[in-house]
């Protein structure tokens, strides 16, 4: 075999040499087997991106931590209704008919569904987080491998990119040399036919490389901004939200029993407020992470397009 012939086999890898190994013991002629690798090269990483990409996008349908949502959209509206001028001074005539205590107990009542809806957000919270963490784990492993793969891929790229680029060059000079020789010229169109070959090839590479590293940030991007939105929702229930209950909860026993005169509002009303503004980021940050798991979504399907005209 020529030396371009032995450049053609330095494109193989370890899983294409074990591939050829087996199909040579099938009679196939030289050029056709030359072809067929020109054509190949890059085959076992394209086929184990498909794969590692099918895992993720698995992963990706499963780990969505924006279905918190709801419950947090649930407790930021239940908190609108709680009216804290129920329970400013009213008066004696107030006291007397009593207006003091239903306002309070209406007070009361309108803290207790909120409390309600906390409790929910914390167990919705806690459930989201438990089916979070398998696929966090799962899908850290991926990235690695994934990570791995495509820069495997982009070394043979500049690999076959160089042997296409010296193998030109030995074709103009062989093209100078074979002019009366016949047999020479057939040989040199053979090779730049195969060069052509491995052109395209390359390009499709090229294509799929790019587009798995694309994902490949995509996908990491996405997963810390899922950790992210879950250690802040996890904070808040565990912060703002049991403040607001322990709070919150203290005075309305006091409003229920009419118990209002001398009571401070202030501290109570300035909770409640910072609850709603923390909720209202997180919604945000819900919907921002929302966005980048469609756009995950659509990243790895284009990848897949990639990946498969590279097959």
């Amino acid at each position: 075999m020529d030396s371009s012939n032995d450049r053609t086999a330095s494109l193989m890898t370890p899983a294409k040499l074990a591939q050829v190994g087996a199909a040579a013991r099938a009679p196939v002629s030289p050029a056709a087997f030359l072809d067929q690798m020109a054509a190949d090269v890059g085959h076992a990483h394209v086929k184990r991106l498909a794969e590692l990409r099918l895992e993720l996008e698995g992963h990706a349908r499963g780990s969505r931590a924006a279905s918190i949502r709801p419950a947090l959209k649930r407790l930021r509206q239940a908190l609108d209704p709680l009216d804290f001028s129920l329970l400013q001074p009213r008066g004696l005539w107030a006291a007397v008919t009593g207006k003091s205590r239903d306002a309070g107990a209406e007070f009361a009542g309108c803290v207790e569904r909120i409390d309600q809806t906390a409790k929910a957000l914390a167990t919705e919270a806690a459930a989201v987080l438990q089916q979070q963490q398998p696929h966090a784990t799962a899908v850290e492993r991926a990235l690695v491998e994934f990570e791995v793969e495509y820069r495997a891929l982009d070394k043979l790229i500049d690999q076959g990119a160089r042997w296409l680029q010296d193998m030109r060059n030995q074709i103009k000079a062989r093209q100078a040399q074979a002019s009366s020789d016949p047999a020479a010229q057939a040989q040199v169109r053979l090779d730049a036919a195969r060069c052509e070959i491995l052109v395209a090839r390359l390009k499709a590479l090229r294509a799929g490389a790019a587009a798995s590293q694309q994902a490949h940030q995509q996908v990491r991007a996405t997963a810390e901004r899922r950790c992210a939105l879950m250690a802040q929702v996890q904070k808040a229930a565990s912060g703002e939200v049991r403040e607001w209950r322990s709070r919150l909860g203290t005075l309305a026993s006091a409003a229920a029993e009419g118990k209002l005169a001398g009571l401070n509002l202030e501290g109570p009303r300035d909770i409640h407020e910072e609850l709603r503004k923390h909720l209202e980021q997180l919604l945000a940050d819900s919907a921002q992470l929302r966005t980048h798991e469609d756009l995950l979504s659509r990243q790895l399907a284009a990848m897949g397009e990639q990946l498969a005209a590279a097959t």
